[in-house]
């Protein structure tokens, strides 16, 4: 569910502003010419530019129906971008379905109004909108309140002390403000239409959802669904089953989702249709602990919790274990998660010392969440986030079972029968069919679902009024129950088993935001032919690159031909991706030309015999026999064996082109 928390994590972070940091990380452990990287990088967007351009210009992904201007929040992946995505999915697939033995499912994009009823979507999934009221040209009220502050307060060194403070406060309740706050707020900083000053309208919700119709009469309504994980909870009953009725379990799914953003930007990172994987955890709420929760407790990386955040400090490295253990972190289960999250983002790439977790605050936090945390990526955009980590309670089941009239439990078998004070309903089928007549199984269902609460307010309002008004959510109106249609008392009685809701902690991850910083964190330049030239790299890892290798016969003759098309066979048969360049260009060029889609090795055949590997990293290069060069690049592109393993075990070869002589195919 990760579009309900996708506004609020970089509004409401701390109550002062965060100053733009530096990326020169994003050039850690490459060459000593990737220094120019480092100092560029203290200029965003000239490092966002570069490589932006990269990725358009060699089609990782291009704005969607270019031809006719393009549409904003809407973009197509090319060949290597599809790689890419593919590879991250197949990981996500591997890490948390497979290993934690997950029920994979594959619901509709397209919703009932019914299903998004019971979320809240339909009332609550809104941002505030404001209009230029000249041109009808659509604006978030809190991005332009938040960019006014954000730039005020970075540039104007004439504001007093109390503006200052005004501005951070505005800056960290941009979640709480109603529409007439951020009106007031508007006109009062005297902010226009970005784009022409023309005056602005006041704010209102905008319903962030896309409507259709289900079928040809028009009659059923129906949204393109805003996030994947209500097609989990409304299979729950069926999945519990399939699992043999037993808790815990986890349902994932992969899938398409839509947000009708107000004004899409910062490309990747806030679109109109993007791919969601989500997690529902579904556990016992008096039972979070976790049984897998040793194989991560002692991770130590950055974690941010909302004290740290409210009193100004920054975030700081702490061990998950101790983090559980103190309470920072509510439960095991939810700890369990923010580690293996971790370990999915670093070893996709990401960089660790850019990546934090970030509890939510109180005033993001919904009213039944028991904890939220974001996993938070460093990029040239500030700090992102792509995962949000949840424990929901019992919220969303207990949901969809009021609007259905299905129960979504779970039960758990006692050794020994006990004996307890249980809540029994009983209506009155007769009096109820009276006076509702069609309607009577609805309210009948409705009065039999009360919780515990419900019920007694009930009975106490009957004792003393003699009726009282209740409300069915399935035939959507208020109806009057009166003394002799319902009874309502505390009974002791032995039970066999507990019925319960499971809670549900959710993980929740943006996998076009992922790919997006992964692309930032492993884009790096080194000098070409001349200082003043800069070559482009991804420094991919094998696990995601989009071809793991290149094969390059050294120069067009039929015997460097012969061999090439035998290792591609060879690699082909191992299930290794890889291309055949066989222009006529320069080696040095067709080197750089497969750095800068990420290719990490690349195999030169200069002889027919024994053939040249070289890393894209470091340059090196090794002899490997042509029997063998496909087993080679299996074990470093399976992660068997790192290129430090395989050069102890193969001679060095020297340099067919060296740093020099490599130059950008421009």
């Amino acid at each position: 569910m990760l579009l309900r928390l996708l506004s609020s994590a970089s509004r409401a972070i701390a109550a002062k502003p965060h100053p733009p940091q530096t990326l020169a990380a994003a050039a850690a452990g490459a060459t000593s010419t990737t220094r120019k990287l480092a100092a560029m990088a203290g200029n965003r967007e000239a490092f966002r530019l570069a490589v932006g351009n990269t990725l358009e210009r060699r089609l990782f992904y291009v704005p969607s129906f270019k031809i006719y201007g393009g549409v904003a929040g809407l973009y197509d992946y090319g060949p290597p971008g599809c790689a890419v995505k593919a590879n991250v999915l197949a990981f996500w697939r591997q890490h948390f379905v497979l290993e934690e033995g997950m029920l994979e499912v594959d619901c509709p994009c397209v919703t009932p109004e019914v299903v998004l009823k019971a979320s809240g979507h339909v009332e609550k999934f809104t941002d505030l909108m404001v209009k230029d009221e000249k041109t009808g040209s659509c604006y978030r009220a809190d991005h332009l309140l938040k960019d006014f502050c954000k730039e005020k307060l970075e540039n104007d060194n004439t504001l007093s002390p109390q503006k200052v403070e005004e501005l951070n406060h505005i800056l960290a309740v941009l979640d709480d403000l109603s529409a007439e706050q951020s009106g007031t707020k508007i006109k009062e900083y005297g902010i226009a239409a970005p784009d022409t000053k023309n005056p602005l309208s006041d704010p209102y919700p905008f319903n962030l959802m896309f409507q259709t119709s289900i079928g040809p009469s028009g009659l059923s309504a129906g949204y393109m669904r805003p996030e994947t994980a209500q097609g989990i909870f409304v299979n729950f009953k069926d999945l519990y089953y399939y699992n043999g009725n037993k808790l815990p379990f986890a349902a994932a799914q992969i899938g398409q989702a839509f947000r009708n953003e107000i004004s899409p930007r910062q490309g990747l990172l806030r679109v109109r249709e993007f791919t969601l994987a989500e997690i529902e955890h579904f556990v016992d709420p008096e039972d979070k602990s976790h049984p897998k929760f040793c194989d991560v407790s002692d991770l130590e990386f950055l974690m941010f919790p909302r004290e740290d955040q409210l009193t100004g400090r920054s975030a700081t490295r702490l061990r998950l274990g101790e983090a559980v253990s103190e309470g920072t972190v509510k439960n095991e289960t939810l700890g369990f998660f923010i580690g293996r999250v971790y370990l999915f983002l670093t070893q996709l790439g990401i960089d660790k010392d850019r990546l934090r977790f970030r509890q939510h605050l109180p005033n993001e936090m919904a009213h039944y969440a028991a904890d939220c945390w974001d996993a938070e990526i460093e990029c040239s955009y500030g700090w992102i986030e792509c995962v949000g980590i949840a424990d929901r309670s019992a919220y969303d089941l207990r949901a969809h079972s009021d609007k259905s009239g299905v129960p979504l439990e779970a039960h758990e078998k006692f050794a020994e029968p006990r004996e307890v004070e249980k809540l029994v309903i009983t209506p009155s089928k007769k009096e109820l069919g009276l006076a509702f007549k069609g309607d009577q199984k609805m309210v009948l269902e409705a009065l039999e679902a009360m919780g515990e609460t419900e019920a007694l307010g009930m009975k106490a309002a009957l004792e003393s009024k003699g009726d009282v008004d209740f409300k069915v959510c399935t035939l959507g109106k208020d109806v009057t129950i009166k003394r002799n249609m319902v009874s309502i008392n505390m009974e002791k009685k032995k039970e066999h088993q507990r019925k319960f809701t499971p809670s549900v902690i959710e993980p929740s991850f943006g996998i076009g935001r992922i790919i997006y910083c992964l692309f930032e964190h492993c884009f790096y330049q080194r000098t070409g032919k001349t200082d003043d030239e800069q070559l482009n790299v991804f420094r991919f890892p094998p696990l995601v690159a989009p071809i793991k290798c290149t094969v390059f016969p050294l120069v067009k003759v039929e015997k460097f031909d012969v061999v090439a098309k035998k290792i591609s066979k060879a690699l082909t048969t191992a299930g290794i991706s890889h291309i055949i360049d066989i222009t006529g260009t320069s080696i040095g060029k067709r080197y750089a030309r497969t750095d800068e889609i990420g290719v990490p090795l690349a195999i030169t055949v200069d002889s027919t015999t024994s053939v040249t590997v070289r890393d894209r990293d470091s340059k090196d290069q090794i002899r490997v026999e042509v029997e063998e060069v496909a087993s080679v690049v299996k074990e470093v592109t399976d992660g068997q064996s790192t290129w430090a393993d395989i050069m102890w075990r193969y001679p060095a070869h020297t340099a067919l082109a060296t740093d020099e002589e490599e130059a950008s195919e421009t």
